[in-house]
């Protein structure tokens, strides 16, 4: 999943600039044509008359949005709770795949519906906010910035007791990470296909790895680190952000997707997050999570 997030991410890494110059020589995808109107969501004033909204979640993500005990939970849950409220409506979670990549899950969760039995959701979260998307995918409101992720190594205190380590470290030291993910891709490309770079299924084996003392470090997103930090207290284990030399795009911002048509819901969404910000509720959110917040530039 963090592979198909990071990538896109990685691959929008633009200048900043004006609107027209960001999406100057972008190809924007096409807009749906004849679509049925059970395909392209509810409105806001419906959302408001029905009393719920509906957030798209990726599934066994943690620590952001996952199941348990038969209910969603994750910081993502909590931020939609967070807007929900301030709609004056209830929240409703749909906890998704993740496809081979964010245009799929965006068309599948946000604006069009699968092809078979799909629907889409009212407001999709965790979707990176990237200058290359916005000006790509016209069909979706970026928007609602609540938080900036990194890249960062995790690692064993007692292996590394001068300094925390980096990336060069790792032609020598096994790493964990997540098969095929950000790290993964970066730390094949720094130090080449080596041994000593231990892939694992998830960013939460990884961790679990690198507790057992299977290896000395493990890199990928900050809050995936700091979650598995949290869940091995007595492991001894940190966590730092180090610079990532040739590194396009280590840090990203978070935001929510919204259908393009919808452009008053996606507005209450952005302003819901926006008194969030302001009061400190979100950042509390992360706290209660034992997780490193950093705000977005909005």
């Amino acid at each position: 999943m963090m592979r198909r997030l990071l990538l896109a991410a990685l691959a929008g890494a633009v200048l900043p600039g004006g609107a027209f110059a960001r999406c100057e020589g972008s190809v924007p995808q096409p807009k749906p044509q004849n679509t049925f109107s059970q395909d392209v969501g509810r409105d806001f004033d419906r959302i408001l008359d029905d009393g719920w909204i509906e957030f798209a979640l990726y599934e066994d993500f943690r620590p952001w949005s996952y199941e348990e005990k038969g209910k969603a939970a994750g910081v993502d849950v909590e931020i939609g709770r967070l807007i929900a409220g301030d709609l004056g409506v209830t929240p409703r979670f749909r906890l998704v795949a993740a496809s081979e990549t964010l245009e799929a899950d965006l068309l599948n969760y946000v604006w069009k519906g699968a092809t078979v039995g799909g629907h889409v959701s009212d407001v999709m979260l965790h979707v990176p906010y990237d200058s290359a998307l916005v000006c790509r995918i016209e069909q979706v409101s970026f928007t609602g910035q609540y938080a900036v992720e990194a890249v960062a190594i995790a690692y064993r205190k007692a292996d590394y007791i001068e300094k925390p380590p980096t990336p060069p470290f790792f032609r020598f030291d096994p790493v964990a990470v997540e098969n095929d993910s950000i790290a993964d891709f970066y730390l094949t490309s720094l130090i080449g296909s080596v041994e000593t770079i231990r892939r694992y299924r998830s960013a939460d084996l990884a961790m679990n790895g690198l507790a057992a003392g299977e290896t000395r470090a493990a890199m990928g997103p900050r809050a995936q680190l700091e979650e598995g930090v949290n869940r091995h207290p007595g492991a001894g284990l940190g966590v730092h952000e180090p610079p990532l030399v040739g590194f396009a795009r280590g840090r990203w911002t978070l935001g929510v997707g919204v259908n393009f048509q919808h452009k008053d819901l996606a507005y209450a969404v952005d302003m819901a997050i926006e008194k969030g910000l302001a009061d400190g509720r979100i950042a509390k959110i992360f706290a209660a999570h034992g997780l490193t917040y950093t705000p977005p530039e909005r």
